[in-house]
């Protein structure tokens, strides 16, 4: 049998430790979780040797195979080090990527986004764990309370004492999580290299053709104030503009300036290291391009939102919308007049 091992009240630093183990280490997607006490290891009148002299993190115990993680100060618990800069998730990883070394060099953008979504993903994990977050842009606003973090604290509340409730509610937040991250990674390259920046009388916008619809709030947290995406094989259209800002929490921005750089998005990684400029506060009005893009293409289905910040054309919502017959750039030439 294989074990993972980690402390009782599990933090997000130990269940990403169990999660990259069952993820990614060949055999052990089937392995349980057992629990001990922080610091301490599984129990075993069989097994002396000093955990501190341990160099392979996968221990024979018995008849089973056995990995400690975040607990017992083997070589996948951090608590022996001073560095901020290391936890359990960040050796995990290290070890997961040391033994699946001859598939992780395979050079293919798929394997590359998912390495650089894990890289980035452990970073985060790595400020929660030296408490961070507290250096976080806005720290005391509402919305961190929705993180995976803040959620795993109000889950031993709502459900205490139970640790394996815990490892696969967050285990399963983790799997999306790396979905988001390698959407965003994907993204990021999208607006760098493929986006199509265009002038209107309201600030900077731009355009894609693409299947990922991540380009779109990624555009407008990066300046951009009009946002356009034409999906390529369904053919529909998503148009977005800033919406306003309204009251919202208290908020410190930088300097008001261009969208970001290829070389700055290259700084994004873990929130204390986010490069995010502000885009000036615009009042944007889509109805005119509603009117116009409904008279150049009749028998297309377009709704204009009624905030006025968003035009739809197609929609996976409503799957009955007719997409439009109109190119990207023609589009583009629209919203550059309105």
């Amino acid at each position: 049998m294989k074990i993972v091992v980690t402390h009782s009240s599990p933090d997000m630093d130990a269940i990403t430790s169990v999660w990259l183990i069952r993820k990614f280490l060949p055999g052990w997607e089937n392995a349980i979780v057992k629990f001990v006490p922080a610091g301490e290891r599984i129990a075993s009148s069989k097994f002396k040797v000093q955990s501190s002299k341990l160099e392979d993190p996968i221990e024979k115990i018995g008849d089973d195979d056995v990995i400690h993680v975040d607990t017992g100060l083997g070589p996948l618990d951090h608590h022996q080090t001073v560095s901020d800069n290391v936890c359990g998730a960040s050796l995990t990883w290290e070890y997961v990527k040391k033994i699946q070394n001859s598939e992780f060099k395979i050079q293919n953008d798929k394997i590359k986004s998912k390495i650089e979504a894990i890289d980035r993903m452990v970073k985060v994990v790595v400020d929660i764990d030296h408490f961070k977050e507290v250096f976080w842009p806005d720290a005391t606003s509402d919305y961190h309370e929705f993180s995976v973090g803040s959620t795993l604290d109000g889950l031993k509340l709502a459900k205490p004492n139970q640790d394996k409730y815990y490892v696969d509610f967050v285990s399963d937040c983790l799997d999306a999580i790396l979905h988001e991250f390698e959407n965003r990674i994907w993204a990021e390259k999208e607006i760098a290299t493929n986006g199509k920046k265009f002038e209107t009388r309201f600030g900077k916008g731009i355009g894609f053709e693409t299947i990922n619809d991540s380009v779109i709030k990624l555009a407008q947290k990066m300046g951009y104030v009009i946002v356009v995406r034409k999906d390529p094989r369904k053919g529909y259209v998503r148009i977005k503009a800033l919406p306003n800002k309204g009251r919202g929490p208290a908020t410190s921005f930088p300097p008001a300036s261009a969208p970001l750089t290829s070389s700055k998005m290259r700084a994004v990684g873990s929130p204390s290291s986010r490069v995010t400029p502000r885009a000036k506060h615009v009042d944007i009005n889509l109805t005119l391009a509603y009117e116009k893009l409904r008279k150049m293409d009749p028998e297309a289905t377009w709704f204009l939102h009624i905030s006025k910040k968003m035009l739809l054309n197609g929609s996976v919502k409503n799957p009955k919308m007719s997409p439009t017959r109109l190119g990207l750039g023609e589009i583009i030439r629209v919203l550059e007049k309105i």
